[in-house]
C-alpha cells in the first residue's frame, strides 16, 4: 500500500511540474540563440555588453551593430549578419596597444622588488618598482590573462603580437596602471606615454618619455593631438596616418 501511495504522489508531483514548465517557460529567441553559437564565447566584454550572451540579446533585439565582436573579427561579424538576416559592413581588426616605451634600457629603477611577481602586487609597493610611476611595470599580468598568447615581457616591457592579438581587451582591465588601449590596428603612430609629469620631471625617470613640448599639437595637420597636463594624445578620428608626429618627436615618444 505504502508503495502506490508514493508511486501516486510521484506521478502527481511529475505531473505539476510538467505543468509548470509548460506555463512558465520562457520563449526561446531563435535568432538570438542563433547568434549565440556563432559568437566565440569569450566573454571578454569587448562589444561594450555584459558578454557573449548579453550581445547576442543584443543583436537579436536590434539594439546593437554587428561588427562589435573583436575576438570574431570579421568572419564572425559575417556569421552574425546572416543569422540576422542583415548586411555584415565593414569591420575593423582591432590590437591592444602599449601606450609605454620603458624598457629597462630608458627607464630607472627605484627599488628592487622580491615578491609576488606580478604587476598588481609590485603595485602596492610605493607604486612599483620602476621609478616612472605611470608606466607598465613588466610583471606579465597582461600576458597571464591574455587568451592567444598575444603579449610577452621583452626587457621589462610588454609588447604586442598583433597577428596574434584579437582586441579582446582583457589585458587592458588586468593593468594596474592602465597604459593598454584597444585600438584599430591601422592606425601606425601612437604615444607610447601616459606620464603626466613636467617634462623635466620626466626626463628624471625615462629618456623616451612625452615631455609636453607640444610640437606634436602644433604640427599636426589634421588637428588629431593634443597635450593635456604635458602629456600628447591622439585623437584617432582625426588621425590621417601621416607619420608626421612621429617624426618630429624629440624624445621619440610617439612611435
Amino acid at each position: 500500500m505504502g508503495i502506490v501511495i508514493v508511486v501516486v504522489i510521484g506521478l502527481i508531483a511529475g505531473l505539476i511540474l510538467s505543468v509548470a514548465s509548460i506555463i512558465f517557460a520562457v520563449p526561446v529567441n531563435e535568432k538570438e540563440e542563433a547568434v549565440l553559437a556563432v559568437l566565440p564565447g569569450a566573454n571578454c566584454g569587448a562589444c561594450g555588453f555584459s558578454g557573449c550572451s548579453g550581445y547576442a540579446k543584443a543583436l537579436a533585439e536590434g539594439t546593437a551593430e554587428v561588427g562589435l565582436c573583436s575576438p570574431g573579427g570579421p568572419d564572425v561579424a559575417e556569421e552574425c549578419a546572416e543569422a540576422l538576416g542583415v548586411a555584415a559592413g565593414s569591420m575593423e581588426k582591432k590590437v591592444a596597444i602599449i601606450q609605454c616605451a620603458g624598457t629597462c634600457d630608458v627607464v630607472e629603477q627605484k627599488l628592487d622588488y622580491h615578491g609576488i611577481d606580478t604587476c598588481q602586487a609590485v603595485s602596492l609597493m610605493f607604486g612599483g618598482d620602476s621609478a616612472c610611476q605611470y608606466g607598465c611595470l613588466g610583471h606579465g599580468d597582461c600576458a597571464a590573462v591574455c587568451p592567444e598568447n598575444a603579449i610577452t615581457i621583452c626587457n621589462g616591457l610588454a609588447t604586442v603580437n598583433e597577428n596574434l592579438c584579437v582586441g579582446c581587451g582583457l589585458c587592458a582591465k588586468a593593468c594596474p596602471k592602465n597604459v593598454i588601449i584597444i585600438e584599430a590596428q591601422k592606425f601606425n603612430q601612437h604615444v607610447r606615454c601616459v606620464n603626466k609629469d613636467k617634462g623635466a620631471e620626466t626626463r628624471k625617470t625615462c629618456k623616451v618619455g612625452c615631455i609636453g613640448c607640444m610640437k606634436c599639437q602644433k604640427e599636426c595637420e589634421a588637428g588629431a593631438i593634443t597635450v593635456t597636463n604635458f602629456n600628447a594624445a591622439i585623437d584617432y578620428s582625426k588621425c590621417t596616418n601621416c607619420g608626421h608626429c612621429k617624426e618630429i618627436c624629440p624624445v621619440h615618444a610617439i612611435q
